[in-house]
């Protein structure tokens, strides 16, 4: 039986984890493990916004600083006396925002998505330095705090909880709903999906809206678990999302990309870098794996379409 690449990432997910569980001193101890399921969340959910971005042949360069003007616009309510359902509101209003701003100038106008997010990327961090003044905003209240660093039913992280469910609706929307089956569609063949009826701009629009909520969701974990927020919240977590989403099979030229397969690539990044700390290994190390690592997806992708496509022709020669 022919294992699919989710199914083979998967058993690499379980081998890195008993390889590392070998090698590296601490790596079952419980609260290693508990630091782990802590830090997976905030990476995850940038992962999966990543993802969908990807999955209609775009990226979203601007990812992290979208959950970072979030987190900012949580962090600004939360210090002037409102409540955390009101900050939680803002901050996905905030993000929801820049997600309209990059799908209407990609969608609408019709920009590259490159171009679009790389020039809100600056332009999201220049409103956030003008905003904070480039200091960070801290002091939040200890009920928020539960949301990055609290237990459900004392067991499991709460963040991780939160997490899963948004991995779910994700797999839901993608693979289960009419909008979903647009996506991949016009990942596919953006042309062949206009003239099937489908309204590619009303698609991508959604697209980074919704990238731009799982980016909320994220920004919310991570300003509850640090206390603060500052303008590099998350920066390091954008090589790192593209190439958890590209190493978890998803077609960097789009049309193809599944959530399991992102929670797997997301979950082997998470104990590389944690088993590397734990090495002794310099922090900046982890980069130059995880470049290293998603040079080299690309590239076995690169030569397996190619070679791929040079099968089609020799078969398409034979049966003419």
């Amino acid at each position: 039986m022919k294992l699919s690449k989710e199914s083979v990432l998967g058993l690499i997910a379980l081998a890195t984890f008993l390889l590392l569980a070998v090698i590296a001193p601490g790596f079952l101890s419980s609260n290693n493990i508990n630091s782990m399921m802590f830090q997976l969340p905030e990476f995850g959910l940038i992962a999966l916004a990543m993802m969908v971005v990807i999955v209609t042949g775009g990226i979203d360069l601007s990812i992290t600083y979208i959950a970072a003007l979030s987190g900012v616009g949580a962090a600004l309510m939360l210090t002037n006396g409102y409540g955390i359902l009101p900050a939680i509101i803002v901050a996905i209003l905030f993000a929801l925002a820049c997600g309209a701003f990059n799908g209407f100038v990609v969608s609408k106008i019709g920009v590259s998505p490159i171009l679009v997010t790389l020039g809100t990327m600056v332009l999201f961090e220049g409103i956030i330095l003008a905003i904070t003044k480039g200091s960070s905003i801290s002091g939040f209240s200890e009920g928020y705090s539960l949301i990055g660093n609290g237990y459900y039913l004392g067991l499991v992280p709460l963040s991780i909880v939160i997490f899963a469910v948004f991995a779910i609706i994700t797999a839901i929307l993608l693979s289960k709903t009419s909008w979903g089956r647009s996506v991949y569609m016009y990942g596919s063949n953006e042309t062949a999906t206009l003239f099937s009826g489908v309204k590619n701009s009303r698609v991508l629009m959604k697209v980074y809206l919704y990238a731009s909520l799982l980016a909320a969701i994220s920004a919310i974990i991570m300003t509850s678990r640090y206390n603060s927020v500052k303008v590099d919240l998350g920066s390091s977590y954008l090589l790192q999302s593209v190439a958890a989403a590209v190493l978890g099979g998803t077609n960097i030229h789009g049309g193809y990309g599944k959530v399991i397969g992102t929670v797997y690539a997301v979950m082997i990044f998470q104990f590389i870098r944690n088993g590397l700390n734990l090495l002794g290994f310099h922090s900046s190390l982890v980069d130059v794996v995880i470049g290293a690592i998603l040079i080299l997806v690309l590239a076995m992708n690169f030569f397996s379409d190619k070679f791929k496509k040079i099968a089609e022709t020799k078969n398409a020669g034979k049966a003419a």
